[in-house]
């Protein structure tokens, strides 16, 4: 009667065991990719002395980018359109106002500030960037600013200020001038694969971008706006399965008074306790100092001291560096070298079973201390 209770408490307990929900925590894995930037609403103020409204003028970009990391990318983008200026003489109240073509290509390096303050989350609405760079600007039909000039100079000599020099910078043809520029971007998130872009950037050059001798760097600032489509995957899933919860199985024994001769319980063989051992690694690299071998050895002892003794090792790497290509590569490769000394040592294989977490688990609170292989035989 007793076996047969003990047969059905197992069995119901094997059944609500099976029945019970895998648990755990699902995490975001950023996957490199490129993107396409079309941005075909710009406006463009280029800095001068005429009004505010007189110097604007429009603009267009298209950008190819990579997001390498989580923070880090890089792009090439093409600006284009027209560039204004003018002079104004306070004692005629003459204006001359000019514009004229360019092409500018940029390589920038990108940084997304949203990944750096609050983590990476591909399902933020909003991604605010910085960027910065250099390129070429490639202006040309210069046309309107030699009229301007001639305009100028036709004035002759206002009270006793001459403008018969006109515009000292003036250039025509094609000119090619270095440009740097840096600003921020906003991304709005539409789907996982497109957004919906702002762009706001700073460009400056050299004093004869805009024909006129100032004496100081020429400037002119865009605002942008498009559409920008990744090519590919911007990340994957990891489901992170909880710990099993331990089983206890109950017997609940019926007690019925029965006369049997006592016995003399034997002595329970010792147990020996579980032996961990911490194998610390330098920064980048997945072999065993001499400093950490002495730790290897214990744990081949306490093997082959304890015959029936299993052993796990699981390696880790540290979060503060790295991304987590690397960081996989790492933690993989600890663990590697670990079960490969201890099966040197004539441990078999069977008795060996290994893991490894990258960057994502973090046993230490010290940043340098997760480059580790924790091994635990028992």
């Amino acid at each position: 009667m007793k076996k047969t209770i003990l047969s059905c408490l197992m069995l119901l307990a094997g059944i609500s065991a099976n029945a019970q929900e895998q648990k755990g925590t699902t995490e975001y894995v950023f996957e490199p990719h490129w993107y396409v930037q079309i941005q075909p609403l710009g406006a463009q103020y280029t800095l001068g002395e005429v009004g505010f409204g007189d110097l604007l003028s429009y603009n267009v970009q298209a950008t190819v980018g990579r997001q390498f990391s989580k923070l880090w990318g890089a792009r090439l983008s093409v600006n284009a359109w027209q560039s204004k200026a003018g002079s104004k003489f306070d004692i005629s109240n003459k204006e001359f106002k000019w514009k004229w073509n360019y092409v500018a290509p940029t390589i920038d390096a990108t940084f997304n500030v949203s990944n750096a303050l609050f983590g990476f989350n591909p399902n933020r609405v909003f991604n605010l960037g910085a960027f910065a760079g250099l390129g070429l600007n490639i202006g040309f039909s210069n046309d309107e600013a030699a009229n301007a000039d001639k305009g100028i100079r036709d004035m002759g000599t206002i009270g006793t200020y001459s403008t018969n020099q006109g515009l000292d910078y003036l250039w025509d043809g094609t000119k090619v001038r270095l440009v740097g520029q840096f600003g921020l971007t906003g991304d709005f998130k539409v789907s996982d694969k497109v957004s919906i872009g702002l762009e706001l950037s700073a460009n400056t050059l050299n004093d004869k971008y805009n024909s006129k001798k100032a004496k100081n760097w020429d400037w002119y600032f865009n605002a942008l706006a498009g559409v920008k489509i990744a090519l590919g995957n911007t990340y994957s899933t990891r489901f992170i399965p909880a710990p099993e919860p331990e089983i206890r199985y109950v017997e609940k024994i019926v007690e019925k008074i029965v006369e049997v001769p006592a016995k003399v319980e034997e002595p329970a063989a010792p147990v020996a306790e579980p032996l961990r051992r911490d194998i610390f690694f330098q920064i980048g690299r997945t072999a065993i100092r001499k400093t950490e071998q002495q730790k290897v050895n214990e744990v081949v002892e306490y093997l082959k001291a304890n015959p029936e003794a299993k052993v796990n090792v699981t390696g880790y790497a540290d979060a503060g560096t790295g991304n987590d290509r690397i960081n996989d590569r790492l933690a993989a490769g600890r663990a590697d070298v670990v079960v490969k000394a201890l099966k040197k040592a004539g441990i078999a294989a069977s008795r060996i079973s290994y893991d490894s977490k990258g960057a994502r688990v973090q046993p230490f609170a010290d940043n340098d201390s997760n480059r580790v292989s924790i091994v635990i035989a028992e």
